[in-house]
């Protein structure tokens, strides 16, 4: 695969990491959703599969180069060097937009997921009851999430290796939103926010010969807090493809309707017409973040009336769609060019 890569290939793959990091950071979005539009999830999966024991003995050899190629490693990278550039960058303008245009951007997202729904839909023709009942569940099981209350923060490190497991669900199976079951477990603000940042700020301290962090009991429990998690996360990368790619290669009807039904369910999550409540204090005021940003508890639905907002929100839903429709196409000609 990666001999047919043109250089504008490799450019694109790290632009769908950019996406793939961004819908992974927003509640309610799946990065898995990018890569099965994008025409890459396969790919993905099949690469993840690829970091097995065999994958280790070669790094533990020190046949570095074999271990690159036998995992794929160039795509791999593209893919991820893509998401880490777009947590630092692309996600923060995400986090800008949806706080001054949040009715507008949801739609975007709720057009993007009605898009994929036809996408993945379009192509399937397997129609029996075994994947009838799997939508129905799917989509059941999607709804459920979306509905859902939250948990309390809870900072202890088996569960938080819990967590980095679940996150990653989002970016192997698309439908399921890492950060919004974050949301639901209690600890996205933990997990994607204060951790990060206390990550960020020891780094700002080091390149600037500062070291007083060590001292500091709070900033050592989130950089293990935020190591633990690293760690479940790449856990879950691990487990997760290998128990797709082999679902996918022996039931792969079944699973494919259940996707379709995960991503159908996650449109409760992105219904663009809510108000978002924040959790609050018992004296009444907002519980606030380490950026100062009021922390989500969960969101409430309603059905919007017809005004100039609606209309626009409306003409962003067919954007999202349009936006869909435009990575379909650049994915089948790329598809056909290396065929």
């Amino acid at each position: 695969m990666e001999s047919t890569r043109t250089l504008k290939d490799k450019l694109f793959l790290i632009l769908k990491g950019l996406g793939m990091g961004a819908a992974n950071k927003v509640p309610g979005i799946s990065g898995g959703v990018v890569a099965f539009v994008a025409g890459f999830y396969e790919e993905f999966i099949y690469s993840l599969r690829k970091v097995n024991r065999k994958a280790f003995k070669l790094l533990i050899n020190g046949r570095f180069k074999s271990f690159y190629n036998y995992i794929n490693g160039r795509f791999l990278s593209l893919l991820f060097f893509g998401m880490v550039v777009s947590y630092f960058s692309v996600s923060k303008v995400l986090d800008y937009f949806i706080k001054h245009y949040e009715l507008y951007i949801w739609s975007v997202f709720f057009g993007m997921i009605i898009g994929s729904i036809y996408y993945i839909n379009k192509d399937f023709r397997d129609w029996n009851y075994k994947t009838y009942t799997s939508l129905a569940l799917g989509i059941l099981i999607g709804l459920s999430i979306s509905f859902l209350n939250p948990a309390k923060e809870n900072d202890n490190l088996w569960f938080v290796f819990f967590c980095g497991i679940i996150s990653v669900s989002g970016m192997t199976l698309p439908g399921f939103s890492g950060s919004f079951i974050l949301i639901l477990l209690g600890n996205y603000v933990l997990l994607l926010v204060d951790s990060v940042n206390a990550l960020f700020d020891t780094f700002y301290e080091v390149f600037g010969g500062n070291f007083t962090f060590i001292n500091n009991s709070e900033r050592i429990r989130m950089l293990k807090v935020l190591a633990v998690f690293t760690l479940g996360s790449v856990t879950g990368l691990v487990t997760f493809s290998h128990m797709l790619s082999y679902i996918l290669k022996h039931y792969k009807s079944i699973t494919l309707s259940a996707i379709i039904g995960f991503i159908v369910g996650s449109l409760g999550v992105v219904w663009p017409w809510k108000n978002t409540i924040y959790k609050l204090k018992e004296d009444g005021t907002h519980i606030l973040d380490s950026t100062g940003t009021k922390v989500v508890l969960n969101y409430e639905r309603y059905v919007p009336k017809l005004n100039s907002d609606t209309y626009y929100a409306i003409a962003f839903i067919f954007l999202g769609i349009a936006i869909v429709l435009a990575l379909e196409y650049y994915g089948q000609k790329t598809k056909k060019i290396n065929e």
